[in-house]
């Protein structure tokens, strides 16, 4: 991204920022603002989008017209534990599936500060397991995905599957994923003048939302003081411009050291999941793609059909 480019992009988002997230609003007041914030993204043409029951949780199966696999995206939406929907991320997840010709499943688990830790984790983990037992599918059929809080979800997940013996996915996706709700990484302070989506300050408030009466170490909460051993391959993309860029880093070269099977890519200059914001960064469009190639490549599938 052009540093006019980056100086506009990060302009516009500060200024929204203003319009729909001051402090000291009541919670629903902030959903709906992230809700406002994302529909400004338009959805992508040529993707179906259909309404579901997942053992109770509401989700929604994100089919594109390309689609040639039976294979199938899970997908964690982002929102600091207490913000996001499927209604919010809808744009974001019919782009990975177009770019990867695959069905994706988005959920609406449930959120903070109602419903703290451990009620999201174990959401995502009924509905991963109702798509093995009930649905038909294999875990070999399945890839995890999720930005931010979602992508700490992807791997607290597989985490919590792989301590209880059940059959893991065949990897994890992270997109600017949170991993660490203490937020001791060198980024959440150095990055603070860059990062024009998040701050350190809410940070720590969405943390204590989300687990108010449990240890921020707890690698259920934050995986990067996991045992990441056993874990599925992992593919990670995080910006420089991004307090939570440590996160990526630090978990990336704990898997591997783990013999994790990871790929991290870090951009230039993107900013916190810049690639849910369509033509506003045009770097949003190459990291789908280099998404959709990722997950056909995990699949043995080839070339994605035009």
């Amino acid at each position: 991204m052009s540093s006019l480019s980056s100086m506009l992009v990060k302009r516009f988002i500060n200024t929204t920022k203003y319009l729909f997230f001051k402090r000291g609003r009541p919670i629903n007041e902030y959903r709906n603002a992230m809700e406002k914030f994302c529909a400004m993204v338009k959805t992508p043409e040529g993707v179906t989008y259909t309404p579901t029951d997942c053992a109770g949780i509401r989700g929604e199966y994100v089919e594109p017209a390309n689609l040639d696999n039976d294979n199938l995206i899970l997908y964690f939406h982002g929102g600091g534990y207490a913000m996001g929907s499927i209604d919010s991320h809808r744009p974001l997840a019919g782009r990975i599936s177009l770019a990867s010709g695959t069905k994706l499943l988005l959920i609406d688990y449930r959120l903070a500060p109602e419903n703290p830790f451990p009620a999201g984790l174990e959401d995502t983990v009924k509905v991963y397991k109702w798509l093995i037992n009930e649905q038909g599918y294999s875990s070999d059929k399945i890839i995890f995905g999720g930005d931010s809080a979602g992508g700490g979800l992807t791997i607290a997940s597989m985490l919590k599957l792989r301590d209880e013996n059940f059959a893991l996915p065949k990897a994890g996706i992270c997109l600017s994923p949170w991993l660490d709700l203490e937020a001791t990484g060198d980024s959440a302070t150095s990055k603070a003048s860059e990062d024009p989506m998040i701050d350190l300050q809410s940070v720590k408030e969405w943390a204590l939302m989300y687990a108010p009466k449990e240890q921020l170490t707890n690698p259920l909460v934050s995986p990067i003081y996991a045992d990441l051993s056993g874990l599925p391959p992992l593919y990670m993309q995080v910006g420089t411009a991004e307090l939570l860029l440590d996160d990526s880093t630090r978990l990336a070269e704990k898997a591997k050291k783990a013999g994790v099977q990871v790929e991290l890519e870090v951009w230039e200059e993107m900013i916190h999941v810049w690639q849910a914001f369509g033509n506003y960064i045009p770097e949003s469009k190459p990291a789908i793609e280099k998404i959709g190639n990722y997950i056909r490549s995990t699949f043995s599938l080839g070339s994605v059909a035009a």
